[in-house]
């Protein structure tokens, strides 16, 4: 009877020092959470981007070329200078993301009430003739208000890398995103295919012509 006294007592005393223990790390927990931070500990936040899209890094400017579009004519790219540009990356057989960002850049433009220069840089040289761009176009209703650049895989390798784009292959599919270029050719704003809106890609189009 007296072993099982003790027993008892014991078993008392253990929860007791439990429950003083789990009330010391909660006071603690409690405390680190606190939004009362002593004057040391600072909460840090940065200067909120007034874009939708994501700012892309200071001072990349889009890469320079003189290649063809889909009608034979030349384009450069320094031809755009004093106005925002629309870049993105399509093939023209593509049944997927590619029709979806060319109606993204439609009803951008068409909330803008007026065109912006939008190019498309082919990721598909040999597919992206001039027919197949143009049968594209058509079906999307973008003809002249997306202009492709065209080329061999070796001359848009370059442009390729200077979006850092990964192009259109038999075993991978190409990287999906649109960049916006300001007045001065700087790469500004990023959208992933998935997160593009026509209202998030025209509100940032507004805001980088009333920098122009």
């Amino acid at each position: 009877m007296e072993r099982r006294r003790i027993a008892l007592l014991f078993t008392a005393a253990a929860v007791a020092l439990a429950a003083a223990i789990v009330g010391i790390v909660g006071a603690s927990v409690s405390n680190n959470n606190s939004t009362d931070r002593p004057a040391s500990d600072p909460i840090v936040s940065g200067p909120q981007s007034p874009f939708e899209g994501a700012e892309l890094p200071d001072g990349v400017r889009a890469p320079d070329f003189s290649l063809r579009d889909e009608n034979g004519r030349r384009v450069r790219m320094r031809e755009y200078r004093g106005e925002p540009v629309i870049v993105t990356f399509l093939y023209s057989h593509c049944k997927t993301e590619c029709p979806v960002q060319a109606q993204q850049i439609k009803g951008a433009l068409d909330r803008l009430r007026h065109d912006l220069p939008a190019l498309a840089v082919s990721v598909d040289p040999p597919g992206d003739t001039p027919k197949s761009i143009k049968s594209f176009n058509r079906k999307m209703g973008v003809t002249g208000r997306i202009r492709w650049i065209r080329g061999t895989e070796k001359q848009l390798r370059r442009l390729w890398k200077g979006f850092a784009i990964v192009p259109q292959t038999p075993t991978q599919e190409h990287l999906a995103r649109i960049v916006l270029i300001d007045a001065k050719g700087v790469q500004r704003v990023g959208f992933p295919a998935s997160q593009t809106t026509p209202e998030a890609l025209s509100h940032d189009l507004a805001l980088l012509e009333r920098e122009s």
